[in-house]
This record gives C-alpha cells, sequence and structure tokens, in this order.
C-alpha cells in the first residue's frame, strides 16, 4: 500500500465568484483549452455520432432524432458553453454553476430543463470531479471538467443498440448516467476497503509512525468523498420526491434503484470511517502496549542489578584490612573475588526466580 509523505490537503470548494458579483457572472480560465463536444443522436433504429458539431449540427440532429445527447468535456474560455446556452435556452444561474466547479450535488427545475450536478469519484488520490447534467424536451447535455467519465458502458449501450435505452426518453438516459455516476463510488470504495484490511493486519503486527500517518490520510480520503456523496443521497430523494414534467413515471422505479445504491455507498462509507477511529485508538493501545512490555524489560533488568550494584559498590569502597579486622576483610581472602562474583550470582538469580514465580516475567 502507498503511503503519503506528507500530510494529506483538505479538499477546497473550487472556484467560485468574487464576493458581492451579481448572479450569472461568469469567470473562466484564460488558459484553458477550448472543450471537446461530442454528439450522439440516437432512436429506436437508428443513431448517430457527431464529433465538434455545430449549432446548425445539434439542430439537424434534434429534428432527425428522438434525443441528442451533447457530451462536453472541459469549460472551455466561455464561447462555446454561451452558444449552448444561446442554442438550448439554458438558465445563467445553472450555467454559473456549471463553471464555477466545487457544487454540492442538486437538482434543479428550471423552464424548459432540469439541471443535475453529481459528483464522479474515480480512484482514492484523486478529487471528485463534477459533472452537470442538463435534461430537455429531446436533448440531454452532459458537461464535466476534464476527460475520464464511468459513462463508456453508457455509450456503449446506445452503440449498440440496447432497446431499453434506445426506446426511451432522455429520463431514462438521466437515470443511467446518475447510475453511474454513483456506482463509480463503489470500486474507490473496495480499495479504501483493501487498504484498511492491510492497515488493520499492520496495526496488530508491526504499527509505526507511518501507520498512523496513513490512517490518518486513509480518514481524510473519507470525509472528503463523504462531502462528496451524502449530498446525492438528497438531490436523488427530491428527484424522487418531486414531479418534474421531464421525468416519467416509468423511470421511477429505476430512480429509486439508484438512490437505493447511494445509500449503500454512504452506509458502507461510514462503517469505513468508523473503521479508521477503531484503528486509531487501536494503534494507541498497541503503542503504549509496547511501551509498557519495554518499560517492563526495563524494569526487570533495573531491578536485578540494583543490588548488584550495591555489591560492587560496597567492594569498591577499598577500606584497608590492615588498619582494622572490620575494614573489608574479604579482600585480604584468597577467594574474595570469586565470593564477591558468586553472591552477585545468587542474588540476581535469586530476584529471577523470585519475579518469575509471581508472574512477571511472562
Amino acid at each position: 500500500m502507498k503511503s503519503p509523505l506528507r500530510r494529506p490537503r483538505m479538499a477546497r470548494l473550487g472556484r467560485y465568484q468574487t464576493p458581492g458579483t451579481g448572479p450569472g457572472v461568469l469567470s473562466f480560465d484564460p488558459a484553458s483549452n477550448p472543450p471537446v463536444i461530442r454528439a450522439l443522436a440516437y432512436g429506436p433504429e437508428t443513431m448517430r455520432e457527431v464529433e465538434s458539431p455545430s449549432m446548425d449540427d445539434l439542430e439537424a440532429l434534434r429534428r432527425e432524432f428522438p434525443l441528442v445527447w451533447i457530451d462536453v468535456v472541459g469549460l472551455g474560455q466561455g464561447k462555446e458553453l454561451e452558444a449552448l446556452r444561446t442554442h438550448l435556452g439554458l438558465h445563467i444561474l445553472a450555467i454559473e454553476d456549471v463553471v464555477n466547479v466545487g457544487q454540492r450535488a442538486k437538482v434543479e427545475a428550471y423552464e424548459g430543463e432540469l439541471f443535475v450536478i453529481g459528483r464522479m469519484a474515480s480512484s482514492p488520490s484523486e478529487p471528485t470531479e463534477q459533472v452537470s447534467i442538463f435534461l430537455g424536451s429531446g436533448w440531454l447535455m452532459t458537461i464535466q471538467e476534464r476527460a475520464g467519465d464511468p459513462f463508456e458502458p453508457v455509450r456503449q449501450r446506445v452503440r449498440q443498440g440496447s432497446p431499453r435505452i434506445r426506446g426511451r426518453r432522455g429520463d431514462y438516459l438521466l437515470y443511467a448516467l446518475l447510475d453511474a455516476v454513483v456506482d463509480s463510488y463503489f470500486p474507490v470504495l473496495d480499495d479504501i476497503g483493501d487498504d484498511l484490511e492491510t492497515l488493520e493486519a499492520e496495526v496488530f503486527d508491526s504499527p509505526s509512525q507511518n501507520t498512523a500517518v496513513v490512517i490518518h490520510a486513509t480518514r481524510r480520503k473519507l470525509v472528503d468523498l463523504r462531502k462528496a456523496l451524502v449530498p446525492h443521497r438528497e438531490a436523488l430523494n427530491a428527484l424522487l420526491r418531486d414531479e418534474n414534467p421531464h421525468v416519467d413515471e416509468s423511470t421511477y422505479p429505476f430512480l429509486r434503484d439508484v438512490y437505493d445504491h447511494a445509500v449503500r455507498s454512504v452506509e458502507l462509507l461510514d462503517a469505513y470511517r468508523d473503521m479508521t477511529a477503531d484503528l486509531t485508538a487501536t494503534y494507541m493501545s498497541a503503542i503504549s502496549n509496547r511501551m509498557n512490555e519495554i518499560m517492563k524489560v526495563l524494569t526487570i533488568i533495573a531491578s536485578i542489578f540494583i543490588p548488584l550494584s550495591f555489591i560492587a559498590g560496597l567492594y569498591g569502597m577499598n577500606f584497608d584490612p590492615s588498619v582494622s579486622a572490620w575494614n573489608m576483610p574479604e579482600l585480604g581472602w584468597r577467594y574474595g573475588y570469586p565470593f564477591a562474583l558468586g553472591l552477585m550470582t545468587a542474588v540476581g538469580g535469586g530476584f529471577v526466580i523470585y519475579m518469575w514465580r509471581r508472574g512477571w516475567l511472562k
């Protein structure tokens, strides 16, 4: 498992307008590249993909096909998004939320379109990415920050002519995309679960200072994921609760299934977060126990050597026995040195036997 070398940073709000700016004022990164636009138009029998379509191309596709999926990757400098806003009649506040990435998942109903924001997850080490979805009559548009998304299986179902998706309205495509967004958290949570199992074994076997750093980093990842995931549950609940002309009654069971996936993801995430808290407590307990064992060994060694130090200090005073018979007569013995060593051995061995019988050496 890869261990972080630095303390992880908290997730930020993303881009936002200067306080006091009027509503609908858009600001773009002047260094950003133009967005990549792709249109996927389909009906029950036919479909067509168009790369970099013009507004006239989109108008022709909308007249020819029951549904046109406009996929926009990148925000660019505003010219393309402004053209799409004018062409589709999008609300300016919705475009403001698209540009100011870092929004929480939500559902907004505007006149003429349904606006949904989701946050996609790709890996535990990468921040979540905002995806904005507009649903109108005969069209659906997705706008994301950068390339890479969990929508490719949905595109393949359209290309392969799946009757369930090709024969239904845009609200079913909305369901499929939201399902992909919510399900994108499951692989990420699985990876975190594997990391937590490894951490759990490490905490019990050989905890180190780096173990605490990894536990803390994992907890921060879970906190960031929870901030991104929990609003999906609220947004889906609002989508199910409020009637919308763009959502057919037959699509609600599928949306309820997505809501169930969101609930399961949040529950799994909360379980992992509790597990990190338990691992932190277990780590502190393991470190404390290790310190106690070290102190126990040192105390036993010190206890054994205290009387030996006393004996060595006593015979190290070197009082002259020729001056008085009471001045350490052992210094004149033939076997005085072996006697002192034997006395030390006997005292030390006696201490070891005493501690062993009392169970202090276990």
